[in-house]
């Protein structure tokens, strides 16, 4: 009886949460052919259709897109290091996703602190990412630097993570996350995803960019995460950096999942909130409701979203994934509604076949409410104590 009543209470705690942002915006399909024509013939061969062509022709050739990128993934997640690494001194903006009283309250609060200078100023790397947009504000690479103080080393190899945290952030979720690294004597870089807080174009209120009905827009968004993530590593081995590891919530799960599998420098990773297929969570999540609508109004079906996102999946890389070795740490929250609890599972249970070091932790909650408390400190400590091991093991394996 309790546990019914708990789990009623949480589900309607995690409804409450996801529907309490106003600005969702229903839009319509877009095949996007031309955010994909630069790497693969067959988007390129695409000519707009007419107004009375069948769908069905224009899903049959985004699946064979998908197979096409799939089948050289490789070569798509594949990059030229920048050249134009830089770190930046600015402080600290929120940008916001929401227009709820009190976001835009804490925001204003924000700017008065920084007019006033008593908000410190922040270092930020930036270059220009290798997978180039039509919005320059996106191409423009954002990751706040925090660098682990020299008395933390204790004579270690240089160690640092890259963390990117969920679809529509604003610039301050994670940053906690990596002044605790800090204390174990790892760097951290907080990345700004594609379409997010500085990279937003400001015709947006949202991310929208990042995930939407624009199918070829939402796979190169995830490609120029995926590259952003390993060019970053770049910087960080410029440095001197020997140890990497790389820490993904939600969204930023998926587009870490998929640099590790393509980038084997990365040998701790930790996906708090993980999925197999990117069309599941699309069509069953709660928070993707209006872009499921968009779909369901041009006629398609679980299955056919399922297929049109392979090449952002996590599943059609997990025995890439498989190849290096890395520890994995996977979070699942068992009242999740936005990654549905089958999903998260099916990501455990293809680890095991594959026999992939990993840990697993549950979470007595759902998504939404992983960031509140109690429970964003029972994730912190579940993400804390596995970086901090994980790293202390590279680190004796090092010093063998």
């Amino acid at each position: 009886m309790l546990s019914k009543l708990y789990a009623k209470w949480m589900y309607a705690w995690e409804t409450a949460l996801t529907t309490r942002d106003t600005n969702r915006i229903v839009r319509p399909l877009e095949w996007g052919f031309d955010w994909l024509r630069d790497f693969s013939p067959l988007a390129a061969a695409h000519a707009p259709a007419a107004a009375d062509a069948p769908p069905a022709d224009d899903f049959a050739r985004m699946i064979a897109v998908n197979a096409d990128i799939v089948a050289r993934a490789e070569e798509f997640f594949g990059y030229q290091t920048p050249t134009d690494f830089r770190l930046e001194a600015r402080h600290p903006q929120l940008f916001p996703t929401n227009v709820r009283p009190e976001t835009l309250q804490e925001d204003a609060e924000i700017k008065r602190q920084a007019e006033t200078g008593e908000l410190d100023e922040a270092e930020f790397l930036r270059f220009t990412s290798p997978v180039r947009t039509r919005y320059p504000e996106n191409d423009t690479v954002n990751a706040r630097w925090y660098p682990a103080h020299a008395e933390t080393q204790n004579g270690k190899p240089e160690q640092a993570m890259i963390v990117m945290p969920q679809w529509n952030a604003d610039a301050f979720s994670h940053n906690v996350l990596c002044t605790l690294f800090n204390r174990f004597g790892i760097s951290c870089l907080r990345l700004s995803k594609p379409y997010h807080d500085i990279r937003r174009p400001a015709e947006l209120e949202r991310s929208d960019y990042a995930v939407s009905a624009n199918v070829g827009r939402t796979t190169a968004a995830c490609r120029q995460a995926v590259v952003d993530i390993r060019s970053c590593i770049d910087w960080l081995q410029q440095q001197g950096y020997e140890q990497f590891g790389v820490l993904g919530t939600s969204l930023g799960s998926c587009y870490a999942f998929i640099a590790a599998a393509f980038d084997p420098r990365l040998q701790v990773c930790a996906f708090n909130h993980a999925s197999t297929w990117f069309g599941d969570v699309v069509w069953t999540g709660q928070s993707t409701r209006h872009i499921r609508a968009a779909f369901e109004q041009a006629g398609l079906t679980q299955d056919q979203v399922r297929q049109i996102f392979s090449i952002v999946s996590p599943m059609s890389y997990m025995d890439r994934f498989a190849t290096h070795p890395k520890r994995s740490l996977v979070v699942h929250a068992t009242y999740d509604l936005t990654f549905p609890l089958e999903y998260s599972l099916d990501v455990l249970k293809n680890f095991d076949a594959l026999k992939i070091d990993y840990v697993s932790k549950v979470l007595p909650c759902g998504h939404y409410t992983t960031g509140e408390t109690p429970y964003k400190y029972l994730d912190g400590w579940y993400l804390g104590s596995f970086i901090y091991s994980s790293f202390k093991r590279l680190a004796e394996r090092k010093n063998q």
